[in-house]
């Protein structure tokens, strides 16, 4: 494994995942495993720590597929399940490393999260440990002497976070990128950017919206995520794509650079 700062993309489906349950269309079919979609999530790795950012129902798997032995916290974008269900999942990292574990998110969440998982702020044995850190707009996390400024991204009209670190930034869920956001990614030369398929909805952008927001924010290479199978299979996809931008699959590892 590299001695850089790496994201690996451990999860680049929307919430149903892929396979959809129950379907037999050509992607849910593929026997290419570009087309086995995990929901969405990345992890963060510098030196020998490994920051995940959100935590969905396939959360355990992810891990076990990447061998993560520790945890120095989670980011978690915002509360929607497919980015959160599998929270309880820290516990064997809170028990090994004798931690309450990090867990970085907005106000908003942080209240669903006291709501959802009450157990865990018992007083009961067995529960994993969870330190909230609620967390704003433009706030950075120092992650073992790297800077994640956490960015206003707009799911819908749902304020949720994107993150940039160094050269690189990872925008899922989107619909909206506010002007401040587009300032704030000024430099990026990676940008992953969710696109759930070619039409879009009222709070996920298209292919083509997305498309879009590359060229605005000017990176070199942009990498879409966040996919359904609506989308079509990652080689049609792939082969209509501008040339700088790559469809994501899940264990896509990125190098991060410096800004």
């Amino acid at each position: 494994m590299t001695s850089e700062p790496t994201l690996t993309i451990v999860g680049t489906a929307t919430s149903q995942g892929v396979p959809v349950l129950g379907c037999d269309c050509p992607v849910c079919t593929s026997g290419d495993p570009r087309d086995q979609r995990l929901r969405a999530s990345v992890l963060l790795r510098n030196g020998t720590e490994t920051l995940a950012v959100d935590a969905g129902p396939d959360f355990r798997t992810q891990l076990l597929r990447e061998r993560v032995h520790s945890l120095a916290g989670l980011i978690l974008t915002h509360e929607h399940n497919d980015h959160t269900a599998g929270l309880d999942d820290v516990r064997p990292y809170c028990f090994r490393q004798k931690i309450d574990m990090p867990v970085y998110c907005l106000p908003r969440v942080a209240e669903e999260l006291r709501s959802r998982f009450a157990y865990a702020f018992s007083d009961y044995p067995g529960v994993p440990r969870l330190d909230i850190r609620e967390v704003g707009f433009g706030e950075e996390i120092n992650f073992n002497g790297r800077a994640v400024t956490l960015l206003e991204v707009l799911h819908g009209k749902l304020p949720i976070l994107g993150l940039r670190i160094g050269d690189l930034a990872y925008l899922t869920d989107a619909k909206t990128l506010p002007e401040r956001t587009l300032r704030q990614l000024r430099g990026v030369k990676t940008v992953i950017i969710s696109a759930l398929h070619h039409q879009g909805t009222h709070s996920h952008l298209s292919l083509e919206e997305a498309l879009e927001y590359v060229e605005r924010i000017g990176a070199e290479r942009g990498v879409i995520t966040h996919l359904s199978h609506r989308m079509g299979t990652a080689a049609a996809v792939e082969a209509m794509l501008p040339d700088k931008v790559r469809c994501g699959f899940d264990g896509m590892r990125i190098i991060i650079g410096r800004s």
